[in-house]
């Protein structure tokens, strides 16, 4: 006789035998036991959690010559027929292979007929979400006017595919993936029965894989009996599946939050030399780190996360010093790390600088706290006391711009203003001035960045720069020339000279403004630094002062 897979030979063959879907199996029992079975169901839910066994046991139980019943006997004919999908009228129709409207025609005109053996004809539809809208339009009637002798089962893995017109005439059940827990128990069980020897921790590794799915765990145990025999190894199954052991993965996790990034890079060569993909590596760590951030919310995690008891306690005892913050952003940077290293061409490089990087990561500070602290600072300060000095903050200090108010008394330096043209005192500031009043923009600002080397009419002597010194064009000296004996109201005389290369000159108006500015910038800064609330702040939040922004220029 040939082998049969564990996937096949262990199928559900009673309600009691599905497992993780006791809410679906009781509806169906309830139905059957108050006479109250509906024409048409659809099963959902992911692959491998018993969507199209429990379809064959509901035909059972409502086939069985003993029924309808809760309990089908498995041993009359229809039962068997059913059990080696053999049954005349149970049909199981693939969905994916029967498309077309044509295929739904063939189905119908066989609805007509009364069965021959049973006494129901069921119509179970796998992958039914795989039907055309013609074949879909095509069912629509005999789902609104059903035979009495007909029930409809359909099963999807994507049920936002069909119609909502389909939708609205069946009951629906929605399959949930089945819990670390159950899974490994029904494995434990199997393989007793199969005499596996196996230790718990193997079986919550191929539990872990099947991802939910019976069938997958139960094709993952079938591999492994291959490769280990009956006697499987716990690190034989990690290396076949691909695995990082549970030990190594908890002990990168503690080395992140002990802050030794010395025994990391051990660890990441360790996983290189096994092997492994630093991509699986870096997802089963992101796994962990959630486990520990649901174990700082919820005290009793139940099925959100899926580990065993003796690695729930060992994960308790590690997330127990760890702060909530520190776990968020040791996961947001694993995170993005396993798209990182999916198109790296350095994925050990990848991983060695984010776990360094992780390891010197500084704590955070809970919001709660720094809003404590501001609260007490704002007290202080509307009571008018003496501003305490807290305690410095152990954590490395964190550039960040603080604005500060000025104080109330103004410093002795103001705000340049621009110069103000007096009508009975003619200066070089005034000339610049009333050029930009006629609006002569490249002028006035050529004049801004020269200097004046000598004024006593009509004799104007103008310093440039050697950068500027072309622009002074014939063309140019007679415009300045017209404009300035406008301005003086009498002949002037304009004479250009090239300044620079070390030779001193009379600052420019631009070069006064810049300079009075930089004086006005330094005394606001000491002035920022002597502040009492700058100090209460900075000793709270550990920071430096980067910039100091002016309030009466514009800034809010």
């Amino acid at each position: 006789m040939s082998y049969q897979v564990l996937a096949r030979k262990w199928r559900p063959q009673l309600f009691e035998d599905l497992v993780g879907q006791e809410h679906v199996s009781q509806t169906l029992k309830n139905a059957i036991t108050a006479d109250r079975v509906h024409h048409a169901f659809l099963f959902t839910g992911a692959r491998g959690v018993g969507k199209t066994s429990a379809a064959r046991i509901f035909a059972k139980a409502l086939n069985c010559e003993s029924g309808p019943t809760t309990q089908p006997c498995g041993t009359c004919p229809s039962c068997i027929d059913i059990t080696k999908s053999q049954g005349i009228d149970v049909l199981e129709i693939d969905g994916a292979s029967n498309t077309g409207v044509d295929d739904i025609r063939e189905l119908r005109e066989n609805i007509r007929y009364l069965p021959s053996q049973s006494r129901y004809k069921i119509f179970i539809i796998d992958e039914v979400h795989m039907l055309s809208i013609n074949a879909f339009n095509a069912l629509l009637k005999t789902l609104e006017e059903p035979p009495e002798h007909a029930k409809f089962i359909f099963a999807t893995t994507e049920p936002h595919k069909i119609p909502i017109t389909i939708l609205s005439r069946c009951q629906r059940f929605d399959f949930k993936k089945i819990g670390l827990n159950p899974l490994q128990e029904r494995l434990r069980y199997i393989a007793e029965e199969e005499k596996i020897s196996i230790e718990d921790a193997g079986l919550a590794i191929i539990a872990r894989s099947g991802g939910g799915s019976m069938r997958d765990a139960l094709s993952t145990l079938d591999q492994v009996v291959a490769f280990c025999g009956e006697q499987v190894d716990e690190e034989e199954l990690q290396g076949l599946l691909g695995l990082v052991s549970r030990a190594l993965l908890l002990a990168t996790i503690r080395f992140i939050l002990e802050r030794k990034p010395g025994q990391l890079l051990t660890l990441v060569q360790n996983v290189d030399e096994h092997g492994h993909s630093f991509r699986q590596f870096c997802q089963q760590l992101v796994e962990m780190v959630r486990a520990l951030v649901v174990l700082k919310v919820v005290t009793e995690p139940g099925d959100l996360i899926d580990v065993g008891e003796a690695e729930l306690l060992e994960l308790k005892k590690m997330a127990e010093p760890a702060s909530l913050e520190d776990l968020q952003r040791v996961l947001a940077v694993l995170i993005r790390t396993e798209a990182d290293i999916a198109v790296s061409n350095f994925p050990r490089l990848t991983m060695e600088m984010v776990l360094v990087k992780l390891a010197g990561l500084p704590s955070g500070i809970d919001v709660a706290t720094l809003i404590q602290r501001l609260e007490g600072l704002e007290k202080q300060l509307a009571s008018g006391l003496p501003t305490p000095q807290p305690a410095p903050v152990e954590q490395n200090p964190v550039s960040a711009p603080v604005e500060v108010p000025l104080p109330e008394e103004p410093t002795e330096i103001k705000p340049v203003a621009a110069p103000i043209v007096n009508a009975t005192e003619k200066s070089w500031a005034g000339l610049v001035e009333f050029v930009k009043g006629r609006r002569k923009p490249r002028i006035s600002s050529l004049l801004e960045q020269s200097s004046l080397l000598h004024l006593d009419l009509p004799c104007l002597r103008i310093g440039m720069p050697g950068r500027y010194f072309s622009l002074a064009d014939s063309e140019m000296r007679q415009a300045i020339q017209l404009l300035a004996a406008e301005y003086f109201s009498g002949t002037v005389k304009i004479e250009v000279e090239k300044i620079g290369n070390g030779e001193k000159a009379p600052l420019s108006l631009h070069e006064e403004r810049t300079q009075q500015e930089s004086d006005r910038k330094k005394k606001l800064r000491e002035n920022a630094i002597e502040h009492p609330l700058v100090k209460s702040a900075l000793d709270i939040f550990g920071g430096e002062i980067e910039t100091v922004q002016p309030i009466d220029k514009g800034f809010v």
